[in-house]
């Protein structure tokens, strides 16, 4: 069964799992959300300022290093290839980071 992917839009997460559907960025509940076993990934828009529009979405994922600690990477496709982009663990998932990862691969595209 496959379920939608959390999306991240208007400095909240929005899921049909979540409680009350939404988590707000950068709150307690959003990196207990991020560190719960269940949370592998959510996508993030990538916002072209110049233009007005979103571009695209980058994949933020978890994944586990061999002692058992979790980091996030953020991965995005273009031009052919694949970009990732290291974020850290969840504490570094923030709202500030995430928007900073976007404008440079919004402007990399």
């Amino acid at each position: 069964m496959r379920t939608k992917t959390p999306t991240v839009s208007e400095g909240a997460v929005y899921a049909p799992d979540l409680p009350g559907g939404t988590i707000r960025l950068d709150t307690p509940a959003w990196f207990s959300w991020l560190e719960a076993p269940t949370t592998t990934s959510f996508a993030y828009p990538l916002f072209d300022a110049t233009r007005g529009y979103i571009r695209g979405f980058m994949t933020v994922r978890k994944d586990r290093r061999r002692r058992g600690s979790a980091y996030w990477s953020v991965f995005r496709r273009a031009g052919g290839g694949m970009r990732r982009v290291y974020i850290g663990r969840s504490v570094a998932v923030t709202g500030a980071r995430l928007q900073a990862i976007a404008r440079t691969l919004c402007g990399a595209v």
